[in-house]
């Protein structure tokens, strides 16, 4: 019998029907396995549910108090199987097997996660024999190919090695780190403070670049702009001297054109530009992305490795920007003709499918492209997102490159120069299938050197220069990118772990917590390293190594031993300072936690509680000088939106329950808020509706 590893459940259906349409489901507890005949013997296709082994210490180290952080650092991996279900029925069928095929996700992870079911069936069966599917997509030409005798691989060890020296350093990093830092500014429990080696340095990129924001002087500036017309046709012209950080100048040329009625053209100079088409997904460039639609990284990710599961979409995790040659685009174009996407597959294929090519090219899998037709009505909207924005993505890179016209026209009013410049799309090409990217036109009436044409006005506008821009998820994966903080793979659940421990929140613009900068302030001081990008770079290199097998695992995680054992001396020494700098951050955000907005008097709305009931409320900060007092709901998460009600003026606040969320004014006696109960009664009627289809389903 043969016994064939798929990673996830999704992931064994999808290769079991591939290779033998006539599956049978059989129940191993909660567990299904797929049972099907392949060259003609019985096969067992067996899904994990990712990682069913646990990296942990050696030694038990559950007591944070009475550990020796050293101790933590000296001490040895030992690797447990944590899905005891899941090993069972490995035992079970690897016993009865005379062959045993990994047909896991073909990247490090992938490799570790197949190695970790063959140790665990090598324990009862010794003697059987290994091999390796690898794929890019699950779809029957790859899986049929994948599977083909001469196609099969042996397991790759140094692959899996280096996925295993991750979590090996990343667990004894993170335990150090944050051990120290929580039992230093007391924080356990709960509310412990969670430092790594990747997340720390990210952090930092945020803090630090906050700061730059807040110290930023805005200097003034002044433009001076003339509205023209020619023909009946009214355009803007800007001071060919662009900025004035001299006022009385910029006014001085007001003052001397203002009056004039005419202005005669100088010079007329028309170029035609090429707008290079995208060049294929990589995973940080869907990510990236995405974000701009407002999808998060780690939620993007998610919904493309259902997508590649379900057989839409190519593996998702790679660094590839060039298609190979074994990938039939005319094929996958023609898919479409009968999809939501028909207009714009004809039209592609009335010309040639030259693809543009990215710097990056690999050769584990493809940039990331659709490998099937999804129906809209099929997917769930976000879902329906990211298939769509692959799907034209896709198709941008087998499009012409656009052309844009760009006019500029110089114009003396008076003895002053003014520029208009304007922009016309000449030929749309990529941009007709990808309306993600967009050029902004401009355009100017025809003009010719010697013309005039008649001045309407000149305003001089005073303006002022801006602060760096916050950090967004496409900037932030773009900067960790660049400074080789973690990966591909890893870069998503890093940034998450920011947002659910507190350090940072917003969606689109990241803005880090009063804590945030505490931790990066007090480490930047008395351990730098801990901050820095470098340290984590030069491990990451390291890890690619082992991949190539250019050097040992042990090799690597001895040398990030060494690293921290330095690290952990230098915060050792200022261990109290430390802690005194994060105790007083995370005051301050317990503090704005419970901060509302403003009041009517100029004082801070504040969520307090009552002593004789302890129901909450709403008051002013400035009590007993202002008595202002709101009601609460007393369920639910109370969290400020920045806005206020435009009927009673007073903050709203959004509420989050188990069921949902909905928005609320705080002024109970406020006409809006029939119109709020409105909504939440809508709220409470879509959760009930949601609540009642995961009984019928048997979800708790």
């Amino acid at each position: 019998m043969r016994l064939i590893i798929a990673e996830k459940d999704k992931a064994a259906a999808r290769i079991a029907e591939i290779l033998d349409k006539g599956v049978q489901v059989i129940k191993e507890g909660k567990l299904r396995v797929y049972k099907i005949r392949l060259g003609g013997e019985e096969a067992i296709v067996l899904p994990l549910a990712g990682h069913i082994v646990d990296v942990e210490f050696n030694n038990d180290f559950s007591s944070w108090k009475n550990t020796n952080l050293y101790d933590i650092i000296d001490s040895s991996f030992v690797y447990r199987p944590s899905r005891m279900d899941i090993a069972r029925v490995l035992r079970k069928y690897g016993k009865m097997a005379d062959r045993l095929t990994v047909a896991t996700d073909f990247d490090r992870e992938g490799e570790a996660i197949g190695r970790e079911a063959v140790s665990i069936i090598r324990r009862v069966n010794p003697n059987v024999k290994v091999d390796r599917a690898r794929f890019s997509a699950i779809t029957d030409e790859e899986i049929t190919n994948a599977f083909k005798e001469e196609n099969l691989y042996e397991l790759d060890e140094a692959l899996a090695d280096s996925a295993d020296a991750r979590r090996e350093i990343d667990l004894v990093w993170g335990a150090v780190l944050t051990r120290f830092i929580s039992l230093a500014s007391n924080m356990l429990g709960k509310n412990f403070l969670s430092v790594g080696r990747v997340q720390t340095p990210t952090l930092a990129l945020i803090v630090n670049r906050e700061k730059e924001i807040k110290k930023f002087v805005p200097e003034k500036f002044w433009v001076v702009n003339a509205l023209l017309e020619k023909a009946g046709a009214k355009f803007k012209a800007l001071h060919k001297r662009e900025k004035f950080k001299d006022k009385e100048k910029a006014f001085a040329v007001k003052q001397k054109t203002v009056h004039s009625k005419e202005g005669v053209v100088k010079s007329v100079d028309l170029r035609k530009r090429k707008q290079s088409r995208p060049v294929p997904f990589n995973t940080n460039e869907f990510l990236r992305a995405a974000a701009s639609l407002g999808v998060s990284p780690v939620k993007a990710i998610q919904i493309a490795e259902n997508l590649y599961m379900s057989g839409y979409v190519s593996y998702p995790r790679t660094d590839n920007t060039v298609y190979p040659s074994s990938i039939n685009l005319k094929e996958i174009v023609s898919k479409f003709l009968k999809s939501e996407f028909s207009e714009e597959a004809k039209t592609l294929l009335q010309g040639k499918l030259i693809p543009s090519r990215g710097k990056m090219r690999t050769t584990d899998h493809p940039p990331i492209h659709p490998t099937g037709v999804a129906k809209k009505s099929k997917l769930d909207s976000q879902s329906w997102k990211i298939y769509e924005l692959i799907v034209r993505r896709f198709f941008a890179t087998l499009a012409e490159d656009a052309q844009v016209a760009s006019t500029r026209v110089e114009i003396d009013i008076n003895g002053e120069g003014f520029v208009a410049k304007g922009q016309t799309i000449v030929k749309r090409g990529w941009l007709e299938f990808y309306p993600y990217s967009k050029v902004k036109e401009e355009e100017l009436p025809g003009m010719n050197k010697g013309d005039v044409v008649q001045v309407i006005s000149v305003d001089v506008v005073e303006k002022e220069t801006q602060p760096p821009n916050k950090y967004t998820p496409a900037s932030l994966l773009k900067e960790m990118e660049k400074l080789g903080l973690g990966t591909k793979s890893t870069r998503p659940a890093i940034i998450q772990k920011l947002i659910n421990r507190s350090y940072i929140s917003g969606k689109k613009n990241y803005q880090p917590s009063d804590i945030a900068f505490r931790v990066v302030d007090s480490l930047e001081k008395h351990a730098r390293d801990i901050t820095l990008p470098d340290m984590t770079a030069k491990l990451e290199k390291e890890m690619e190594k082992i991949s190539a097998g250019d050097i040992l695992k042990s090799s690597v995680v001895i040398d990030s031993k060494t690293l921290l054992r330095k690290a952990l001396s230098e915060l050792e020494a200022n261990k109290e300072v430390i802690g005194a700098d994060i105790k007083e951050g995370a005051k301050l955000d317990r503090i704005k936690a419970r901060m509302i907005g403003k009041c009517k008097c100029g004082g801070e709305l504040v969520i307090r509680r009552s002593r004789k009931t302890g129901k909450r409320f709403v008051a002013c900060n400035r009590y007993p000088d202002c008595k202002e007092i709101y009601p609460l709901p007393q369920k639910g998460k109370v969290v400020p939106t920045g806005k206020t009600c435009p009927k009673c003026g007073t903050p709203v606040v959004r509420i989050y329950t188990k069921r949902g969320s909905y928005e609320m004014c705080l002024d109970p006696n406020c006409e809006t808020k029939k119109d709020w109960g409105k909504r939440n009664k809508k709220h409470e009627v879509r959760a009930n509706r949601s609540k009642s289809k995961k009984v019928k389903k048997g979800e708790s």
